[in-house]
């Protein structure tokens, strides 16, 4: 006969909670909320909700805005609650983001400055994110 514990038996958790994320990720998941938000409401007026319709390129560019908003508010969440998919989505963000400034730069339609910050912010995030500590967090290794 087996005799009961005095503690209550606590299933081992597979990943940090979330009083164990670095700031890190949490000013990203943040940063990435209000991304979503404002990238979201831009999108939507420029494809015509709440605003004038562009047409053709406009309303392609408002859609690709309007899904990678919502990619961002995704990865928010995913970041916020440090789930493991939240890791390869905030790095496929990050690179469409080098990508696109890139494509930019060589097309010649946004000006040098604010694309090479750009590039800078791009690059730090993409650094931060293969940290061994941010990696764990979200249960990559």
């Amino acid at each position: 006969m087996q005799q009961p514990s005095d503690q209550p038996s606590q299933p081992a958790s597979p990943r940090p909670s979330t009083s164990e994320r670095p700031l890190g990720v949490t000013i990203l998941a943040v940063l990435a909320a209000i991304s979503g938000v404002v990238g979201l409401l831009a999108s939507l007026r420029v494809i015509g909700i709440g605003g004038s319709v562009l047409a053709g390129g406009g309303v392609i560019f408002g859609l690709i805005t309007l899904i990678l908003s919502i990619l961002y508010l995704v990865f928010a969440y995913g970041a916020w609650t440090l789930k493991a998919w939240a890791w390869t989505l905030g790095v496929g963000l990050t690179v469409a983001s080098l990508a696109l400034t890139v494509i930019q730069l060589v097309q010649g339609s946004t000006n040098l400055f604010g694309a090479l910050i750009s590039l800078v912010i791009s690059g730090v995030i993409l650094y931060y994110l293969f940290q061994p500590d941010v990696k764990a967090a979200f249960n990559r290794t």
